[in-house]
């Protein structure tokens, strides 16, 4: 028997660990059902999946939830900023652009009463307000589109509003998106969720031509935290009293960097034991890739250690890997 279907099976079970987890894949593209062919497809997605991120080293998109107004003070007030008071075009989930200061107050004023009531102060959240960008350099009118787009797919039924800003080092488009849809739903993003917003995202951009992925931190070795928009402004003003960490830590962290090893051992053995010259090349670069994130996985490896534990059932990684 090949060793192909084997290997397929292994990128499968732990590709979607490293990419998908907790199986909310992307819902923009239809996944295959794994018969023989569709085993295939899903296992050569995965590896353009690993590609991207150990090989070309793709640009990660960024999505994130800045907060949310639990009134409709607060929410206007995060209008006038994103609009820079008028002065920037603010689109709809209708395609329409307002600007100005009269435009953005009757805009405020139909989101108050587009649903159920929103007062001028209220203590649960009425809006989230979200951020997507990508790294300098990238085109920001395509930023925009896939905004948009990814704004039809993930937020279809609620009103929201999106401006770019392209004054900045990074392209980036500001979305205010109220809570409650038209259908009196209402909104409640998790970590789950927003794994996904990112996926759709980077799929948008992707569909532009724009290289993108969304792998999550531990995926890519990485342990940064990032600050929130309120620090950011705190800290520009100088008011910001206390600074966070810049790295996860705790358990949970910990053990999702050590589970995403353990995929990226199992997916290199797996290669580099491959027929395929394109496979063995690639666990080749999957080796590399552990060595320059072994300060985040505690792993002080070589590259040439990391590629020999790939093709060494017994050997001490994989020894850990099996207790």
């Amino acid at each position: 028997m090949s060793q192909a279907p084997n290997i397929d099976g292994v990128l499968i079970q732990w590709g979607d660990r490293l990419f998908y987890p907790g199986n909310r894949v992307v819902k923009v593209k239809p996944q295959p059902r794994l018969s023989d062919g569709g085993m295939r497809q899903r296992a050569d997605a995965i590896r353009k999946r690993i590609e991207a991120t150990v090989v070309k080293r793709a640009p990660q998109v960024m999505v994130k939830v800045t907060g949310g107004g639990r009134g409709m003070l607060a929410i206007a007030a995060h209008f006038r900023y994103i609009g820079k008071n008028g002065r920037l075009d603010i689109e709809t989930e209708q395609g329409d652009t307002v600007r100005g200061k009269s435009a953005v107050h009757e805009l405020s004023e139909d989101w108050r009463y587009g649903g159920s009531l929103i007062g001028d102060e209220g203590y649960r959240r009425e809006a989230f307000n979200i951020m997507l960008s990508m790294p300098r350099g990238t085109d920001p009118l395509i930023v925009q589109r896939a905004a948009r787009e990814f704004a039809q797919t993930e937020l279809a039924g609620h009103k929201y509003v999106m401006v770019l800003h392209d004054h900045q080092a990074n392209p980036h488009v500001h979305i205010s998106v109220r809570a409650e849809s038209m259908s009196g739903r209402r909104l409640n993003p998790r970590k789950a969720d927003l794994q996904r917003w990112r996926e759709t995202f980077a799929e948008k951009l992707r569909g532009y031509g724009v290289e993108a992925e969304a792998t999550r931190q531990a995926t890519r070795g990485r342990s940064v935290s990032y600050p929130d928009l309120w620090q950011l402004k705190a800290n520009e003003a100088g008011r910001l009293r206390k600074t966070r960490s810049s790295t996860t830590s705790g358990d949970r962290a910990r053990a999702s960097r050590t589970e995403a090893l353990k995929g990226w051992l199992h997916i290199g053995r797996a290669l580099a034991g491959s027929a395929n010259a394109r496979d063995v090349k690639l666990a080749g670069s999957i080796a590399i890739f552990i060595q320059e994130a072994s300060a985040s996985w505690t792993m002080q490896k070589t590259t040439h250690e990391a590629g020999r534990d790939f093709q060494r059932p017994g050997s001490a990684v994989d020894s850990q890997i099996r207790r």
